[in-house]
């Protein structure tokens, strides 16, 4: 694997993929700095070997250009968490990019406008990445959470710097731990794999089949595999039509001696709302007209000894409606489980939107091993598939 740590960057100007689509409030201030702080080590590295980095991304999804998408937003807050005054320049490419970059000094930081300004970025065009070339002397893609998109910056752009073109730290970590969990774990390995539909993680459950021990199916699309069963749901969200599929997977699980665990009760509401009536039910056994929103006090139990016994840990969506409180003990039960495994010696990877912000929100992201920057990206690598990013720096 081709990373930073291959270079020594002195004077040389980066080219650095960044990913910091990050959330702005209404007044145009960031409210999460996670991605902006991962990439941090990529460029203080870079800085310190007597290089400058020049940064670029996109943010949100433009149509016209509109300001409040421009990465100028960000720049004040970038100076502030890298320690070192972000300049900033009103385009990615052309003559005023090109004049910013050749200007740059060594142990400076330039912060491109936003990529997504120019249809060409998404489009993956030729000559975009090229002008987008011109700018750097070395190309280093740090941007776990776009590296399955063939556009112009994560993937195009790299087959203009042969032999100068590298993974940052984030990135590199990413697909080490990936890696770590999928390929070179130690057993017994785990996947815990929630949210609410099947559909979204059939190829996920097909791949790792392979690689893990066993599975927890939690969340909505466990009443998928309860129905397929025989099973009374209530009004709990099921996907009817891959009721057949989710008995093939656990029929598949079972020749491969893959134990998958399903919750055997659940909390349920009689309507989807925080301050609704509730009552804990055998999952199998749902009164008519009640939903299922949360992994109910046995499936915590149950889950919690699977959990101790694991010594690698996938952790892929969330057990119930953790944004609302009533329904949020099954989600933070599991995260206690797994705090608890990895301080006793588990490697814990946890990864995908909800169960990311799930960790945030209740704490845990300092008590698991590592949280992936990428939600669609780490789903599509558990399925088995190359990204286009990471493809783009091994050729």
């Amino acid at each position: 694997m081709t990373t930073i740590d291959n270079f020594n960057f002195d004077n040389k100007k980066a080219l650095i993929r960044v990913d910091f689509n990050v959330p702005l409030d209404e007044n145009f201030k960031v409210t999460d700095t996670t991605r902006i702080e991962a990439a941090k080590p990529t460029i203080l590295k870079i800085l310190e070997d007597g290089g400058s980095a020049i940064l670029m991304s996109h943010l949100g999804r433009p149509k016209n250009q509109e300001s409040e998408f421009s990465l100028q937003h960000i720049c004040s807050t970038v100076s502030e968490i890298i320690g070192v005054e972000v300049k900033f320049v009103a385009n990615c490419v052309g003559e005023e990019a090109e004049t910013a970059a050749k200007e740059l000094e060594m142990g400076q930081i330039l912060l491109l406008e936003n990529l997504r300004y120019h249809d060409e970025e998404k489009k993956g065009d030729e000559a975009f990445a090229k002008a987008l070339s011109q700018l750097g002397d070395i190309y280093v893609n740090d941007a776990f959470g776009t590296a399955h998109r063939a556009h112009a910056s994560t993937t195009v752009v790299a087959q203009f710097f042969p032999g100068a073109k590298c993974y940052g730290q984030l990135l590199a970590k990413e697909i080490e731990s990936l890696d770590r969990v999928l390929n070179n774990s130690e057993k017994p390995v785990l996947a815990i794999l929630g949210g609410s539909k099947v559909s979204s993680k059939i190829t996920v459950i097909e791949n790792i089949l392979d690689k893990v021990d066993e599975i927890i199916i939690g969340g909505g699309m466990a009443f998928t595999f309860i129905k397929a069963q025989g099973g009374n749901i209530g009004d709990s969200i099921c996907e009817d039509d891959k009721m057949e599929l989710a008995l093939e997977i656990l029929k598949q699980a079972d020749s491969k001696g893959v134990k998958i665990h399903l919750p055997v009760d659940i909390v349920a509401a009689n309507v989807f709302a925080n301050d609704a009536e509730t009552q804990t039910s055998d999952i199998k056994n749902i009164p008519d007209n009640w939903q299922g929103l949360d992994a109910g006090p046995a499936s915590r139990t149950n889950f919690d000894t699977v959990v101790q016994r694991c010594k690698t840990i996938l952790w892929n969506g969330p057990l119930g409606v953790f944004e609302m409180d009533s329904f949020a003990q099954g989600t933070i039960a599991l995260g206690n489980s797994i705090a608890q495994a990895t301080e006793n010696g588990t490697f814990s990877l946890v990864g995908g939107g909800d169960s990311v912000a799930a960790v945030k929100q209740f704490g845990f992201a300092q008590k698991v091993s590592y949280v992936s920057t990428g939600g669609g990206a780490m789903l599509e690598m558990l399925e088995g598939k190359t990204l286009p990013g990471i493809g783009a720096i091994e050729r």
